[in-house]
């Protein structure tokens, strides 16, 4: 019993313990931190504790802002967070936001922290359109957020859709025109190009200057109404109170410069502004809601203590932060000069080292395209005396070759010299044998003249012996004469035509057989002559064949006739 007792006890005792801490949430322009907070934990604590972990000096400018339903408002310094109309979730969240804007940044804004904060909200301001921004700056101010983030432009790195993924300008202006996003992108590449050698500090400051130019900027602006109902526009800034129409924010219907109000006084939800010109009436005008009351009042509050402040001496407090800042950016300025030389110095050092890596790239290729020409060359001159020595092979194979055409051209001469004096020599005796036939035509002419002649003398002698018989019978018929000698006569008659004719038979058959004895000869002679030409002209075509298949083995061989009857020869 008394141990669940005891039990019990630390168990309240834990949860008082974890009741009197809470989370926090904090989201910066830049980042997100959570904390735990003490229950009784003042907005200052809470702000200081921010501004510590951010390094932030310039705090006067900063403020933790919650939502509440349809408005926002500020954490009070001196109220603890909780009893704030805070959101009870846990964490409880809180942004941490520029409450007041100064009226010339680069005078006012000491630390680089301090600068770079503003330009994140002032750029998400523009983006919202809660900062009327015109396309041309807003081209400009983008090139300067561009160089912020990226740095130096650099084609060979910045290359076409690099912007692609990021929100540079308002969806107003983009609808405005007619372009695509490679147009805009082109555009803000064009002067992101001409912000060589800013650092992301000038990039910054550079987007401030041209941004506190614009009539919405650093201005708070609340629904009000007038005397007479009159629905308007209170805008408070850093240089006083502006009244607007509805549905002009940017150009004021009049204007109260902090200088010129003597006192703005709240009373049951009724603001009244009293200038320091007594002739001039005050300018009275209420809104609706409290909250949007109080939030007016701390905002006039708040510029009106900034703006005295300005025209006063700075505290010792800022002047060493803005001597700290002279230093430091005077340290960051001989830094980056130093870097910047180093940078020239390295790139001129890398351009020599690839001007050097190209020259080695370039000798080794020229030393490997020498190693391969060598290697070809080597090559090339095994295969040259491969070929030198077939070349040789082949040249001796042709020397002998030659030398065997020579013997045989030789040998072909010898045998055309032969065959042509063998030829010569049948063209004689062809001669001798036409002379022969001829001699023996004209012989056996004669002799055809011959036996004419001879059965034309028989002829006359059949003739004039039957003259002779006729006479010799006539004689006998005339005178009578014994017939002895009648008888003897007629013997004498014709034994002598047996005798005469028997003689001219034998000698013409004796001719004819002498003719066709020399015919039959000169027949034969003329049979061997025809064979021994057609023996020399089959021997000569043996010849020229072998002749031809020589040279074709070896070198060329031309024909040319020389005459009607032999072959000249010549090779090549």
């Amino acid at each position: 019993m008394a141990s669940a007792l005891a039990a019990k006890m630390r168990l309240n005792s834990l949860r008082r313990k974890q009741a009197k801490n809470f989370n926090v949430r904090i989201t910066t322009m830049d980042a997100d931190m959570e904390c735990s907070c003490e229950v009784k934990s003042t907005g200052k604590y809470l702000f200081d504790l921010v501004c510590r972990a951010l390094g932030l000096r310039e705090t006067w400018f900063f403020g933790l802002q919650y939502d509440v339903k349809d408005t926002v408002a500020w954490i009070k310094m001196d109220k603890k967070v909780l009893d704030h109309d805070v959101s009870k979730e846990d964490p409880v969240t809180l942004h941490f936001l520029a409450k007041f804007y100064p009226e010339n940044a680069e005078e006012e804004l000491v630390q680089d922290i301090t600068q770079h904060l503003f330009f994140l909200q002032v750029i998400i301001k523009i983006l919202e359109e809660e900062i009327y921004c015109p396309p041309e700056a807003s081209v400009l101010l983008a090139s300067y957020a561009v160089q912020a983030k990226y740095g130096d432009y650099d084609p060979n790195v910045h290359k076409p859709g690099f912007l692609a993924q990021e929100e540079l300008l308002p969806k107003r202006v983009i609808n405005l025109y007619q372009m695509t996003p490679e147009m805009w992108e082109e555009r803000i590449t064009a002067c992101y190009s001409e912000h060589r050698g800013r650092t992301r500090e000038d990039a910054e400051m550079e987007y401030l200057k041209i941004a506190q130019d614009l009539e919405m900027y650093g201005i708070n602006y609340f629904p009000i109404r007038n005397k007479k109902g009159t629905d308007l526009l209170l805008g408070v800034d850093a240089l006083g109170l502006h009244i607007y129409d509805p549905d002009n924010r940017l150009t004021p219907k009049c204007s109260f410069p902090w200088n010129e109000i003597r006192n703005i006084s709240y009373s049951d939800k009724e603001f009244a502004i009293k200038p320091l010109d007594k002739k001039t009436d005050s300018f009275k005008f209420n809104s609706s809601m409290l909250r949007v009351n109080k939030l007016i009042l701390q905002l006039c509050m708040g510029n009106h203590d900034l703006f005295m402040r300005r025209r006063r001496v700075d505290s010792l407090e800022v002047q060493q932060m803005k001597a700290q800042a002279r230093e430091e950016r005077a340290r960051k300025r001989v830094e980056r000069q130093r870097l910047e030389r180093e940078k020239h110095l390295r790139e001129a050092a890398e351009r020599a080292r690839d001007e050097l890596e190209r020259r080695l790239m370039q000798l080794q290729d020229e030393a490997h395209m020498a190693n391969d020409a060598l290697l070809r060359s080597e090559e090339t001159a095994d295969l040259l005396a491969e070929k030198a020595q077939i070349a040789e092979e082949e040249a001796k194979l042709l020397s002998q070759k030659a030398s065997e055409a020579e013997a045989e051209m030789q040998r072909i001469k010898l045998t055309a010299i032969r065959s042509e004096e063998e030829r010569r020599l049948m063209e004689q005796k062809m001669l001798e044998a036409e002379m022969m036939a001829l001699k023996m035509a004209d012989e056996s002419e004669r002799r055809a003249k011959e036996a004419d002649q001879l059965k034309q003398d028989l002829q006359e002698a059949r003739e004039s012996e039957r003259r002779a018989k006729h006479k010799l019978l006539e004689i006998t018929s005339n005178h009578a004469m014994p017939p002895e000698l009648s008888f003897s006569r007629e013997n004498l008659s014709f034994d002598f035509k047996d005798t005469d004719m028997k003689r001219l038979s034998m000698e013409i058959e004796k001719e004819k057989v002498e003719y066709m004895e020399k015919s039959k000869h000169l027949q034969e002679q003329l049979n061997e002559l025809k064979t021994e030409i057609e023996s020399l002209k089959l021997k000569e075509r043996e010849t020229v064949e072998n002749w031809l298949l020589v040279c074709s083995r070896g070198p060329l061989v031309r024909l040319r006739p020389q005459n009607r009857f032999g072959i000249s020869f010549s090779c090549e």
